[in-house]
């Protein structure tokens, strides 16, 4: 008698510590295990990441990071992490979280303007997706890369058009230089391409002269009329005689691309460079900025006109004058460089 109530003993403490233990893995596994105020926080996980990584990012976001450990061993976590951005809400439990972060990679929106080079390019995207700047200029000035895809060093930029796309952070950088390749080659469709074979130009030289288009005018609606003019000087085998591909050789020879140049003087119209259009005939050999989806359409979709000049116009900053004759030209030209010598604009 006395021995069966020693093995009822024993067995309703068995259950009790089974009972117990159950309740710490339910507990562990289902009970909410944020620490935040907010309705979801985020937390990147880089490629490389361990788990004492991912423990890191998580640590101020949950109440018990033991438990979160715990589970990520138990459902094999710990050994496939995966990189990327994850949007933890407030109120999950370790099983939700570890589920989150095994598949629900939230994509990223990557924007990038209107960039001199591939440099500022690079710095530009690795402020957005997990590569690097390095690993990033090193894809873009890939030459194997650059020779298969049809590009040389002059017209690389051309490949990267200005706007906003959907990455996933941990995007790799010779992935995101891909899906560029990509963008590209869908934005020069057939419709496009024709309208380049009319103006007797290949897509990167449209684009070098859009690049010239851009540096030129901010106002999109007088990118087509500027547009125009060169292409009427390229029919006419006139130079361009651009200013800002005179101000990109400078750049480019003195390798100081931060300098600025606000005036053009006479003796940079004699600086050995083919991007200095007043020596040389025709388009750049490449773009002297990345010019922006506008500027480029106005190229392919130019006003057409007779003028062969423009100047700056002062009582209307930002717009120009056009003229069909050089007679018209320098008089109007007048009025801007008695601005400039008004304001001291010496360089």
């Amino acid at each position: 008698m006395y021995l069966k109530k020693i093995l009822w003993a024993v067995a309703i403490l068995g259950l009790l510590i089974c009972g117990f233990v159950v309740y710490q893995i339910y507990n562990a596994i289902f009970s909410p295990n944020t620490q935040f105020d907010n309705d979801e926080a985020y937390v990147y996980i880089t490629s490389d990441a361990s788990l004492s990584d991912v423990k890191q990012s998580l640590e101020p976001l949950l109440k018990d990071i033991s438990t979160f450990v715990s589970v990520a061993d138990r459902k094999g976590y710990s050994t496939n992490i995966r990189g990327g951005k994850y949007a933890i809400k407030n109120g999950m439990n370790n099983n939700e979280i570890i589920n989150t972060l095994r598949s629900k990679n939230l994509p990223v929106k990557v924007s990038f303007n209107n960039q001199e080079r591939l440099e500022t390019l690079a710095g530009r995207i690795a402020l957005q997706i997990e590569a690097d700047s390095i690993s990033l200029l090193q894809a873009f000035s890939d030459a194997e890369f650059l020779e298969a895809s049809g590009f040389n060093e002059d017209t690389k930029l051309c490949m990267y058009l200005p706007n906003t796309y959907e990455f996933f952070w941990n995007t790799s950088a010779e992935d995101f230089r891909d899906r560029m390749l990509k963008e590209y080659q869908r934005y020069w469709n057939e419709d496009r391409l024709e309208k380049a074979e009319q103006l007797h130009m290949t897509p990167t030289q449209v684009m070098s002269l859009a690049a010239v288009v851009q540096k030129e005018t901010v106002k999109a609606d007088e990118k087509p009329r500027v547009a125009g003019v060169y292409l009427n000087r390229v029919r006419q085998r006139i130079p361009l005689q651009a200013d800002p591909t005179v101000i990109y050789a400078i750049k480019k020879e003195t390798g100081n691309y931060d300098t600025i140049i606000k005036r053009v003087l006479y003796r940079d119209l004699e600086m050995e460079s083919p991007y200095n259009t007043y020596k040389y005939a025709g388009v750049p050999p490449g773009p002297i900025t990345m010019p922006d989806i506008s500027s480029i359409e106005a190229v392919l979709n130019p006003e057409k006109h007779e003028y062969l000049y423009f100047v700056a116009d002062v009582s209307n900053f930002g717009y120009h004058i056009f003229a069909k004759t050089l007679a018209q030209h320098n008089r109007n030209k007048v009025q801007y460089i008695k601005w400039l010598n008004a304001k001291k604009v010496y360089r």
